[in-house]
């Protein structure tokens, strides 16, 4: 079985992600999930009312967005501020942590989107090697 190996700072480090009841590997699930990552990417650009973030992250649903927003503030990283108006009001926005894993989520989707070419000529060869599936 191959381990993982730390880097020195992070043998200092009292949460591991690997080990399966660390509470860091939920907030990573909810982080590196379709509609996390998405979330978090959206509200990078700033704070957005729930109708507009939810244009911004298409094809995500109501019920699955307002889940995914409860999960990310209850991580603290995404702050839910109510305005007392008629009808309510509600913004969504990055806490500083929020705003620190979407800068590192946003370098990793920059880095899928400029690789995508050789994506999907590896596609292609694998379909045309082993069968579409």
């Amino acid at each position: 079985m191959t381990t993982v190996q730390r880097g020195p700072a992070e043998d200092d480090l009292p949460y591991d992600v690997f080990a399966r009841a660390c509470p860091s590997r939920s907030t990573l699930e909810h982080v590196t999930g379709r509609w996390g990552s998405l979330t978090l990417g959206a509200l990078y650009e700033g704070s957005l009312r729930f109708n507009a973030l939810r244009r911004r992250v298409d094809g995500v649903s109501e019920k699955m967005l307002s889940r995914t927003l409860q999960a990310l503030e209850r991580d603290g990283l995404v702050h839910r501020e109510a305005q007392p108006t008629i009808p309510p009001r509600v913004d969504y926005e990055l806490t500083p942590l929020g705003r620190e894993v979407a800068e590192r989520l946003l370098a990793l989707i920059r880095c899928v989107e400029g690789g995508m070419d050789a994506v999907l000529e590896a596609r292609e060869r694998y379909d045309a090697t082993r069968g579409a599936r």
